[in-house]
């Protein structure tokens, strides 16, 4: 059995054959061959087009699937992940009600506060991979869960891939943000890392939230990658834990 044509590989001919189909499946993806909730093709034909065995497109796309980057459908074939999907909301979706799961609880109710573009500055640029000074747009909303302000959030996006994105539109648009990047702009998110520390608020701060100076709230900083780890997002959130905690799943 050969290996995939060279002019395709562009990965180190000691990776395992498994991995450089799964590269290759990765490069289609975000070339946009394969859209967010499209099917991809078969094991079969992908094995006759990279010219090795099914086998190993099995393993390949196993890998991506466990990184929630396809989604396996009994019956139906494999497809590219979407953000429209609800078990790919909640992967990002830490804060859960102390009574009840996010999906009871419903969605938030959501408040835009400023959305304007600014010059990057040095922190924002690092964590973006720009340069100090390259436009960004600047993002800060409150999300409400039963009429209590629940989260501040502040968010700064590269400039170029979300050019046209304002604060009319991210108001209208009902879904989550992260299925608004995937369909409007063709940025999708597939991994994220986050800091977390116990804070308390400033003025403005706790007026947005409702709460007193003295309130401790959870600090959440997120930066958030698309395809092969760029990244597209820094977050920077203020969580109320009177009704919600944080939940991660390890394993």
């Amino acid at each position: 059995m050969s290996s995939p044509p060279a002019a395709d590989a562009g990965t180190p001919s000691f990776s395992p054959l498994y991995q450089q189909i799964r590269a290759l499946i990765l490069q289609r993806l975000q070339a946009g061959e394969w859209r967010p909730g499209e099917p991809i093709p078969s094991e079969i034909d992908l094995a006759a087009r990279f010219r090795v065995s099914q086998g190993t497109v099995r393993k390949a796309i196993d890998e991506l699937a466990a990184d929630n980057l396809l989604v396996r459908r009994q019956g139906k074939g494999t497809f590219v992940a979407t953000h429209a999907e609800q078990q790919v909301q909640y992967r990002f979706l830490k804060l859960v009600p102390d009574e009840g799961t996010p999906a009871s609880e419903g969605p938030a109710e959501r408040t835009i506060v400023d959305c304007r573009r600014v010059r990057a500055s040095a922190d924002v640029a690092r964590a973006l991979a720009l340069r100090p000074g390259d436009p960004v747009l600047q993002v800060r909303r409150v999300l409400a869960y039963g009429g209590e302000p629940t989260i501040l959030e502040d968010l700064w996006l590269p400039g170029g891939p979300f050019k046209g994105l304002t604060a009319e539109r991210l108001a209208q648009w009902r879904g989550p943000m992260y299925e608004m990047f995937e369909s409007e702009f063709g940025v999708r998110m597939v991994r994220a890392e986050e800091k977390l520390r116990a804070v308390l608020p400033d003025t403005d701060q706790a007026s947005l939230l409702g709460v007193t100076l003295q309130t401790p709230l959870l600090s959440v900083e997120r930066i958030a990658h698309t395809y092969h780890d760029a990244p597209m997002e820094l977050r920077r959130g203020l969580y109320r834990t009177d009704a919600h905690h944080y939940r991660n799943d390890l394993g």
